[in-house]
């Protein structure tokens, strides 16, 4: 197993600029506002030949238990603990605060290896700072620049010093990225008659979206079953999007937390920006995306736009009405939100709503069961064969409309994508195709071959034309 790095310091001292550093990507949001980083955030790191655990942390603040700031102070101590190593960062052009010298004592007090990192030395102003970090007592100083790359060949020597050679190279094996972004997945062969399994064991990337104070974030916790995201009563307590591994009924999950979403137009500061935009990244990186809406104030305006959001992107979506136990009359609601769901949302007829409750751990089995059926129909192919007999079916019963006089003709239909399932038709004058009958063949498919709750791609594309380019013969 590789060994696992915490990132520790006061607010504002660039530990995120040294995580992002670090694993390779932009992932934590970085600012010059005090405080941006609320959560953990594990990813995997590599410096030089180095392969660890990197683990970004919010900063140190002295503050009581029950306030936000003693809340992340909490999660930055858990991340401390869990570590193998601790990089503790100071700022080296601001020089050595009381906070410094107050959060150093509990650092020491953790009896992990300690590397003291001087980050902002690029400077010759921070060459006084990186001096004064002695008194600390946490070793010598390593005069970094994470923004600019300075100083990590002494930063990995460091490293290799304070965890001892052996535990640093202790494993070769690459890690496993499961970041990546998930487009359409090509077929192959979309003539072939043989359609493979869908395969239940392949690990799945979960995305939990919604408006601010939904419950994201508890209801993330209640499933791993650790306080691993920072909660609270507060709206917009989460700012980055967290990626956090769990197993449900032996197959390998990846939920992913995210900032609460507002309305576009009360999102003015930067940082609430990159948040969204944050958010946005995780939603095109999942490929089953959980709408939490709050079951007492459902389908506000912001909850249908999210939801069109993620169908458009063609992400497979799973409803969950979170705080049902604060529903006076479960039955009665349920029958509302489900007509609602359907009226509200006909560009995904079918779509899965599960009611659950975060806080109080119920409904859980089901929605995890809603999101595997919904993962199922996401990747589901069909036979040209049978979607061929479907079409002369549907024809027979209502044969495409004539315009300007000219009947169209549909001639042939196949799949040849699935993630969202994606079809494409072969007819005479696509651009002329009513919309209408688009939606009818739509319809169809989803109904006759089981595709209910996720998004249907169909293109209509002209046949070709044997005798195209060919010069009349004259005699």
């Amino acid at each position: 197993m590789p060994f696992t790095v915490a990132i520790v310091g006061r607010p504002n001292v660039g530990k995120s600029t040294i995580f992002n550093r670090l694993v390779g990507r932009k992932l934590a949001l970085v600012d010059d506002t005090p405080g941006v980083t609320r959560d953990r955030r594990v990813h995997e790191a590599r410096l030089y030949d180095l392969k660890f655990q990197a683990i970004d942390t919010a900063g140190f603040e002295e503050s009581d238990s029950e306030t936000l700031e003693g809340r992340m102070r909490e999660q930055t101590e858990r991340a401390v603990r869990d570590a193998d190593l601790v990089l503790f960062v100071v700022d080296a052009k601001a020089g050595m605060t009381p906070t410094d010298t107050a959060f150093a004592d509990i650092v020491r007090r953790s009896s992990k290896p300690v590397v003291l990192v001087a980050n902002k030395a690029e400077a010759r102003s921070g060459r006084a700072g990186m001096l004064e970090a002695w008194e600390v007592g946490l070793g010598e100083p390593i005069p970094i620049s994470a923004e600019h790359g300075e100083g990590l060949p002494d930063l990995r020597e460091a490293i290799i010093a304070a965890i001892g050679e052996d535990r640093a190279f202790e494993t070769e094996a690459e890690f496993e990225d499961l970041d990546l972004p998930l487009a359409g997945e090509d077929i192959d062969d979309p003539d072939s008659e043989v359609i493979p399994p869908y395969d239940d064991s392949k690990p799945l990337r979960i995305a939990v979206v919604g408006r601010p104070n939904a419950g994201k974030s508890t209801l993330i916790n209640a499933l791993i079953g650790e306080d691993r995201l920072l909660t609270g009563p507060e709206a917009g307590i989460t700012r980055d999007s967290i990626s956090v591994e769990w197993d449900w009924r032996g197959r390998k999950i990846k939920l992913f937390d995210t900032a609460g979403m507002r309305r576009k137009a009360r999102v003015q500061e930067k940082l609430e920006k990159l948040s969204v935009a944050d958010g946005l990244r995780a939603i095109r990186f999942a490929e089953v995306v959980i709408i939490l809406l709050d079951a007492t104030i459902p389908f506000e305006k912001q909850d249908l736009q999210i939801i069109d959001l993620i169908v458009r992107e063609g992400r497979a979506p799973v409803i969950a009405f979170n705080k049902w136990d604060l529903v006076e009359d479960p039955n009665e609601a349920l029958a509302d939100l489900r007509e609602k769901t359907a009226r509200l949302l006909p560009q995904v007829r079918g779509l899965r709503a599960v009611p659950i409750s975060a806080v109080m751990e119920k409904g859980f089995d089901r929605l995890m069961e809603a999101v595997t059926e919904t993962h199922r129909v996401w990747n589901q192919r069909v036979s040209t064969g049978r979607l061929n007999r479907w079409l002369e079916h549907v024809q027979t019963r209502h044969p495409p409309p004539a315009v300007a006089g000219r009947r169209l003709k549909v001639k042939y239909i196949t799949q040849i994508k699935t993630r969202p399932p994606g079809f494409v038709v072969s007819c005479s004058r696509p651009d002329a195709m009513p919309q209408s009958y688009v939606r009818y063949l739509i319809n169809g498919l989803r109904s006759e071959f089981d595709l209910s709750g996720v998004p249907i791609r169909l293109a209509m594309r002209a046949g070709d034309n044997p005798y195209a380019g060919k010069a009349r013969k004259r005699r």
